[in-house]
């Protein structure tokens, strides 16, 4: 049971405000293994996340099918069974693969939608503001819009995120961009939420109104952030921020070394809690000095709350490489 339930959400708030960027944990050759997803999802909802994003960037959407990606979404709904609401993130560079992918999610069971910009087609602010308007005009789940320009190589800019505002079903913004002077504008001109979605800025977002975050260093302890948010809801900036700065090392070995899925796993892996450290090609594993750098990060964690590295137990060698599967993604 998730002792946080009472502090789940915002009044009009149908996402959560503690969301974890749920990593799909999967067997030594690359296949989903869907007993540690169940586990997993269970384990972060009992730490005290009130919201699941499956598919996104650190659930390793771009080598996931689409089968793949609904079955999450299915899985999600029954293990959380009302605890914590389940998020479809990922969607498509391609507009119509992402109408149809998210329409199915919907019937899969989705409580809300998380598209990300178009991602290597470049397009147009123009043609970002039709994208997301399209793929919300074709569900009726609320819609959180992902803008991560490191990834895709475009922002969305302020004033088409003005624009996308005023779409009835588009009430959130995850913000991996870290302009917080825009981030302050939009909250003071629109209705939007805003979702960190860079670990190390959860804080700094929540202190100048964000609604909560979407995090990856929550696979391996939501509390601390449960107490972040209670501690900011409450208006406790003083033992927000000490938690914040207790979880700053486990941040830093998150997040800095190698992509968030690749350590997430591996740190994870090395606690016993999945049965495996691997990821799909072209992510591989870290490489001995990588893994040695997320080490001594590690190291530094104390008196983390869901975080005892006490009998912390890494694999270099069933992390390395990368798993190629048999089924590929495809773009339809």
């Amino acid at each position: 049971m998730n002792r946080y339930a009472g502090t789940m959400t915002h009044s009009g708030n149908p996402f959560g405000q503690v969301l974890v960027a749920l990593v799909t944990p999967m067997t030594a050759d690359g296949e989903v293994d869907w007993p540690a997803v169940e586990k997993h999802m269970d384990d972060v909802i009992t730490a005290g996340a009130d919201g699941i994003v499956v598919t996104g960037t650190t659930g390793e959407t771009s080598t996931l099918t689409d089968p793949e990606k609904l079955k999450l979404v299915e899985v999600g709904k029954s293990v959380a069974a009302g605890r914590a609401k389940i998020i479809t993130g990922g969607g498509s560079n391609e507009t119509a693969h992402a109408i149809e992918l998210y329409k199915a999610s919907e019937k899969a069971g989705a409580d809300g939608i998380m598209i990300v910009t178009p991602y290597y087609n470049k397009p147009t602010q123009a043609g970002i503001l039709t994208h997301f308007r399209l793929v919300a005009d074709a569900t009726d789940l609320p819609v959180i819009l992902y803008d991560i320009p490191g990834r895709t190589g475009v922002p969305i800019k302020y004033e088409t995120i003005l624009r996308l505002a005023k779409h009835p079903n588009i009430l959130a913004v995850k913000d991996a961009k870290g302009d917080f002077s825009e981030v302050s504008r939009v909250l003071n001109q629109t209705d939007l939420m805003y979702f960190s979605g860079d670990d190390a800025n959860a804080l700094p977002h929540l202190a100048i109104g964000a609604t909560g975050l979407i995090g990856v260093t929550a696979n391996i302890t939501a509390t601390p952030y449960r107490t972040i948010v209670d501690a900011v809801n409450r208006g406790d900036l003083a033992a927000a921020t000490a938690e914040h700065k207790r979880l700053e090392p486990l941040v830093r070995a998150t997040m800095t070394h190698v992509p968030g899925t690749v350590s997430a796993k591996y740190i994870l892996h090395g606690l016993g809690r999945i049965s495996s450290p691997r990821v799909r090609l072209p992510l591989v594993g870290p490489e001995e000095w990588e893994a040695a750098l997320i080490e001594d990060e590690l190291a530094l964690v104390t008196d983390v709350p869901g975080a005892d590295f006490s009998n912390f137990r890494p694999d270099r060698n069933a992390a390395a490489g990368g798993a190629l599967p048999k089924v590929h993604g495809t773009t339809r």
